[in-house]
C-alpha cells in the first residue's frame, strides 16, 4: 500500500503556523472519514439486521412447517403426504434457519464490531482529543498573554513566579496534547484504511462460509483474494502498531527533552545566547498603534528570508513580508512598560516597528539575528563563521583594559547582607545562639482545631479541608512569611518588617508531615493548654505552602526537635550530677562540724585535766570544791572521750 502521510510529532512544541495548517488538512480528512464511515455504518447496520429478520424468519418459517401436522383443517386435514412433505421442507428450512442464524452471528463480530468499534472508540478519540487540544491551546495563548503584560518597572515577584507557573503548566499542557493528538490523527489514517477494509473482508469471509455449508465447491480465485485482502489488513496492523510504538517513543524522548523549554524564561547558564545566527524564526509581539496615545500588540509568527522579515499569522498558508531588513538598524528600547522590547528601523528611516521578545535570550538573539542581517553576512559562504569572526572583533573593541577591571573591583562595596537586612557586622540576633537556625519562605493557608494529634492522616484529612474550603469560596491570596526554624521554637517573620508574626514553642509540635501528592504543601499540629488545668488541652493543625519541598521543612523541625531532646537530656543529666554533689557537700559539711565539735570536746578536757593536775600540786593535800557548773563540764569531757575511744 503507498505510504501515509504524517503530521510532524517533533515539531508540536514550535507550533508554527506551518504545523498548523498541515494540522487542519488532517482535521478536515477526518471530519470526511467520520461522514463517509457513518453513512457505511448505516449502510452495514441494514444488512445486519436485514440478516436477523431473515434468519428469524426462517425459523419461525420451519417452526410453522413442523406444525402442520397439528393443524385441524375441516377440509383435507388428513394428507399424510402433503404432512411428509412438509416435514422434509421443515428439516431443509430448518437447516437453513441454522446457516442464517450463524450467518448472522458471524456479521456481527466479523463486520459490524470493527466499523462499531471505529465509529464509537477512534474517531470519538479524535473529537475528544480535538476538544482538549483546543482548550489547552486557548490556555496557552491566555498565559502568554498575560506573561506579556508584566511590568517591567514595578516588577512583582509572586506575580511574576504565578505567571511564569502558569506559562510553564499551559505550554507543558498543549505541547503533551498536541503530541497525542498528532499521534491519534496519524493512527487514523491506518485505522481508516483497517475500518474500511476489515468490515469488507469479514463480510465476504460470513456470506462464504454460509455457502460453504450447502457447497463443497468454492471459487479458488475468490478465495485466494481474500487470503491476499487478509494479509494485507494484518501487515497494516503491524505497519502500525510499529509506528505507534516509534511515536510513543519520540512522545516520551521529546517529553523528557522539551520540559526546561516550556519556561518562558529558560535559564541562560543551561540555553547560552547564540550571537551568531542569522536566521531566526519564533512568535513576537508586534506593537500596532490604534490612535494618538493608544496601541495594541498582536502575536504573530516571525521569520527571516535572506534581508527580509517576514510574518505570518497563524492559519495563513504562507507569510507576507513585514520589513526589508538589510542595512536597517535595531537595539533595545523600553515600550509601555513591558519587557523585552526591540525597534527595527529600516535603512532610510522611514519605517520602524517595535516587537517584543518572549524572553531575554530571544531578545538578545533577534536583535543579533537582525544586525548580522543588516549587515548582509548572510550572503557570505559561511554566514555563521562570519558572524563569529565579527562579532569577536567587536567585542575585543569593546573589552576594558586589565587595570581599569583590576580598578573597578576595588571600587566594589565589601561584605554581605543577611537575610534579615542587616549588615555582616552587625550584632547576634536573639535566635543566632541556637544550633540550627533555618529559614524557609512559606505561606499562610489556614488553619482549624482537630480532635486528635497522633496520626499523619489528621494533617492530610485538613490539608483536604482547607483546600476546598478556599476554593469554594474562591480565596487565592495567601500571605507570604520567613518560616524560622531553631531548636526552641518556630517563628512566622514578616519578610519587610522582619517582626515576629507567631511564636510557635517547638515543644507542643507535636505532629508534621506532608502532603502525600503536593510536597509544597505541609502542615504541623501544636497542642496548646485550653484553660488553667492541664488536662484542658487543645490541638490545632497549621497548613502552609513552601516555595521549596516540605520535605524539607519536615527534616528540618525534626532535627531541632532532636537537638532538643538531647539538650535537655544533657540538662536533666547535669541537673541531677549537681543536685548529687550537692548531697556529698551537705554530708562533709555535717561530717566536718561533727569533727570540730569531738575536737573542741577533746580540747576542753584536756585543759580540764591539766587545771587539776596544776591545782591538786599547789594546794598541797587541800580539796578543790567545783561548782555544778564544773562538774557537768567536766562529765561532758569524760563522755566525750569516753565516745572518742568507742569511735
Amino acid at each position: 500500500m503507498p505510504g501515509i502521510d504524517k503530521l510532524p510529532i517533533e515539531e508540536t512544541l514550535e507550533d508554527s503556523p506551518q504545523t498548523r495548517s498541515l494540522l487542519g488538512v488532517f482535521e478536515e480528512d477526518a471530519t470526511a472519514i467520520s461522514n463517509y464511515m457513518n453513512q457505511l455504518y448505516q449502510a452495514m447496520h441494514r444488512i445486519y439486521d436485514a440478516q436477523n429478520e431473515l434468519s428469524a424468519a426462517t425459523h419461525l418459517t420451519s417452526k410453522l412447517l413442523k406444525e402442520y401436522e397439528k393443524q385441524r383443517f375441516p377440509l383435507g386435514g388428513d394428507d399424510e403426504v402433503m404432512s411428509s412433505t412438509l416435514q422434509q421442507f421443515s428439516k431443509v428450512i430448518d437447516e437453513l434457519s441454522s446457516c442464517h442464524a450463524v450467518l448472522s452471528t458471524q456479521l456481527a463480530d466479523a463486520m459490524m464490531f470493527p466499523i462499531t468499534q471505529f465509529k464509537e472508540r477512534d474517531l470519538k478519540e479524535i473529537l475528544t482529543l480535538k476538544e482538549v487540544f483546543q482548550i489547552a491551546s486557548n490556555d496557552h495563548d491566555a498565559a502568554i498573554n498575560r506573561y506579556s503584560r508584566l511590568s517591567k518597572k514595578r516588577e512583582n515577584d509572586k506575580v511574576k513566579y504565578e505567571v511564569t507557573e502558569d506559562v510553564y503548566t499551559s505550554r507543558k499542557k498543549q505541547h503533551q496534547t498536541m503530541m497525542h493528538y498528532f499521534c491519534a490523527l496519524n493512527t487514523l489514517q491506518y485505522k481508516k484504511k483497517i475500518a474500511l477494509l476489515e468490515p469488507l473482508l469479514g463480510y465476504m469471509q460470513a456470506q462464504i462460509s454460509f455457502f460453504k455449508m450447502g457447497s463443497e465447491n468454492l471459487n479458488e480465485q475468490l478465495e485466494e483474494f481474500l487470503a491476499n485482502i487478509g494479509t494485507s489488513v494484518q501487515n497494516v496492523r503491524r505497519e502500525m502498531d510499529s509506528d505507534v510504538e516509534t511515536m510513543q517513543q519520540t512522545i516520551e524522548d521529546l517529553e523528557v527533552a522539551s520540559d526546561p523549554l516550556y519556561v518562558p524564561d529558560p535559564d541562560p547558564t543551561k540555553f547560552p545566547v547564540n550571537r551568531n545566527l542569522t536566521r531566526k524564526a519564533g512568535y513576537l509581539n508586534a506593537r500596532n498603534k490604534t490612535g494618538l496615545v493608544s496601541s495594541t500588540w498582536d502575536r504573530q509568527f516571525y521569520f527571516t528570508q535572506g534581508g527580509n522579515l517576514m510574518s505570518q499569522a497563524r492559519g495563513d498558508v504562507a507569510g507576507g513580508l513585514a520589513m526589508d531588513i538589510d542595512n536597517c538598524s535595531v537595539m533595545a528600547v523600553d515600550c509601555e512598560d513591558r519587557r523585552y522590547c526591540f525597534q527595527i528601523t529600516s535603512f532610510d528611516g522611514k519605517k520602524s516597528s517595535i516587537l517584543q521578545a518572549e524572553s531575554k535570550k530571544d531578545h538578545e538573539e533577534w536583535i543579533c539575528t537582525i544586525n548580522n542581517i543588516s549587515k548582509q553576512i548572510y550572503l557570505s559562504e559561511n554566514p555563521e563563521e562570519t558572524a563569529a569572526r565579527v562579532n569577536q572583533s567587536a567585542l575585543e573593541a569593546v573589552t576594558p583594559s586589565p587595570s581599569f577591571q583590576q580598578r573597578h573591583e576595588s571600587l566594589r562595596p565589601a561584605g554581605r547582607t543577611n537575610p534579615f537586612g542587616e549588615s555582616g557586622g552587625s550584632t547576634k540576633s536573639e535566635t543566632e545562639d541556637s544550633i540550627l537556625h533555618q529559614l524557609f519562605i512559606v505561606r499562610f493557608l489556614g488553619s482549624m482545631e482537630v480532635k486528635s494529634d497522633d496520626h499523619p492522616d489528621v494533617v492530610y484529612e485538613t490539608m483536604r479541608q482547607i483546600l476546598a474550603a478556599r476554593a469554594i469560596h474562591n480565596i487565592f491570596r495567601m500571605t507570604e512569611s520567613h518560616l524560622l526554624v531553631t531548636c526552641d521554637c518556630l517563628k512566622l517573620i514578616d519578610p519587610q518588617t522582619q517582626v515576629t508574626r507567631l511564636t510557635f514553642p517547638l515543644p507542643c509540635v507535636v505532629l508534621y508531615a506532608t502532603h502525600q501528592e503536593n510536597k509544597r504543601l505541609f502542615g504541623f499540629v501544636l497542642r496548646t493548654s485550653g484553660g488553667r488545668s492541664e488536662s484542658n488541652l487543645s490541638s490545632v493543625c497549621y497548613i502552609f505552602e513552601s516555595n521549596n519541598e516540605g520535605e524539607k521543612i519536615c527534616d528540618s523541625v525534626g532535627l531541632a526537635k532532636q537537638i532538643a531532646l538531647h539538650a535537655e537530656l544533657d540538662r536533666r543529666a547535669s541537673e541531677k550530677q549537681k543536685e548529687i554533689e550537692r548531697v556529698k557537700e551537705k554530708q562533709q559539711k555535717e561530717l566536718n562540724k561533727q569533727k570540730q565539735i569531738e575536737k573542741d570536746l577533746e580540747e576542753q578536757s584536756r585543759l580540764i585535766a591539766a587545771s587539776s593536775r596544776t591545782n591538786q600540786a599547789s594546794s598541797e593535800g587541800q580539796f578543790v570544791v567545783l561548782s555544778s557548773s564544773q562538774s557537768e563540764e567536766s562529765d561532758l569531757g569524760e563522755e566525750g572521750q569516753k565516745r572518742e575511744s568507742e569511735a
